[in-house]
C-alpha cells in the first residue's frame, strides 16, 4: 500500500494507538497485543486524536489490531469498583446527572464517529476476537475485511448494558433489525462464513492473506478519482434516510457538481 519509497511516517503513538501516514493512506493500529487490544477511555481519546491528526492528503484509512485479536472489547478493569485511574468508574457515572452522563458517553463515542467522514474511506482489517467495543469499532468503518478466524460478538446486553459506541445504526443497516436484535441480545459469536453471508464482512480471507487483501482493497479505492469517491460515499450514506424521490434529487445535485467540476466550472 506504499505510495512512495520512504517508510510511513509515525504521526501518533500513545495509549495503545499508533497512526502512520504513507501518502494518501493512513493506518491506525491498535497496539496492545498483550491485552488483545482491550479498550479504555485513554485509547478512545487517542483514536479521536488520530482522526483529528489526519492530513488532508489522506484518502483511505486502514484500521488494524496487532496480535491474534482485533480487539477483545472493553478492558475488564472498567468493571472493577475503582475503574481506570483518573476516570470516573461506572458507579460514579451512574451517580452523575443526566447531562454529565450524556456528555461523557458522547466524548467516548467520538472515537467511533470520524471513520465515516465523507472525505475518507475506512477499512477495518479484523482477525480473531472483535467483541463489544471491538465489534463496534469494526462497524464504525465503511468496509470490513475479515480473517477466517474472526469472531464478532456484541456482549453488552449480557452485562446488563447496551451497545452505546455507535454500533447499533451500522449493524441494523448491514444485517437488518431482526438479525441485529438477535445478535445483540444473545451475545453469540458470528463467525467468518456467516459474517460474509449476512453482510458484516465485505470479504473473508485466510489469516495469512489478510494484510494483502486489505492492501489490494485500499489500492482499488485509491484508484478512483477522489472527488467522485467523496460524492459517492456521501450519496450512499444519505440513501439510508432518504425517500426514493429525495435520493433521486440528491443524485442529480451530486452529478451536476461532478459535471461542472470536470468541465472546469466548479467553485
Amino acid at each position: 500500500m506504499s505510495t512512495n519509497d520512504s517508510s510511513p511516517a509515525v504521526v501518533l503513538d500513545k495509549d495503545g494507538v499508533r497512526l502512520t501516514i504513507d501518502g494518501a493512506l493512513a493506518t491506525v493500529t491498535l497496539a496492545n497485543a498483550a491485552k488483545r487490544n482491550a479498550q479504555s477511555p485513554a485509547l478512545w481519546r487517542a483514536l479521536t486524536e488520530a482522526g483529528r491528526a489526519l492530513p488532508g492528503s489522506v484518502r483511505v484509512v486502514v484500521l488494524r489490531g496487532e496480535g491474534k485479536s482485533f480487539s477483545a472489547g472493553l478492558d475488564r478493569q472498567a468493571f472493577t469498583p475503582e475503574g481506570f485511574e483518573g476516570e470516573p468508574s461506572f458507579l460514579e457515572m451512574a451517580r452523575g446527572d443526566d447531562a454529565e452522563l450524556d456528555a461523557l458517553i458522547a466524548e467516548y463515542q467520538e472515537a467511533f464517529t470520524w471513520w465515516r467522514r465523507s472525505d475518507v474511506l475506512s477499512i477495518a482489517a479484523v482477525q480473531g476476537h472483535a467483541i463489544g467495543a471491538g465489534f463496534q469499532l469494526a462497524l464504525a468503518c465503511d468496509l470490513r475485511v475479515a480473517a477466517e478466524d474472526v469472531q464478532f460478538a456484541m456482549r453488552e446486553t449480557s452485562l446488563g448494558l447496551v451497545p452505546d459506541l455507535t454500533g447499533t445504526h451500522p449493524l441494523v443497516s448491514l444485517v437488518g433489525y431482526a438479525r441485529a436484535l438477535e445478535i445483540c441480545v444473545t451475545g453469540r459469536f458470528v463467525h467468518a462464513e456467516e459474517a460474509e453471508r449476512i453482510g458484516l464482512a465485505n470479504l473473508v480471507v485466510p489469516g495469512e492473506e489478510l494484510d494483502d487483501a486489505v492492501r489490494d482493497l485500499a489500492g482499488a479505492l485509491l484508484a478512483a478519482p477522489r472527488a467522485a469517491a467523496v460524492e459517492t460515499k456521501a450519496l450512499l450514506q444519505g440513501a439510508v434516510g432518504n425517500s426514493y424521490e429525495e435520493q433521486r434529487t440528491a443524485e442529480r445535485a451530486a452529478q451536476g457538481r461532478r459535471l461542472r467540476d470536470l468541465a472546469g466550472l466548479g467553485d
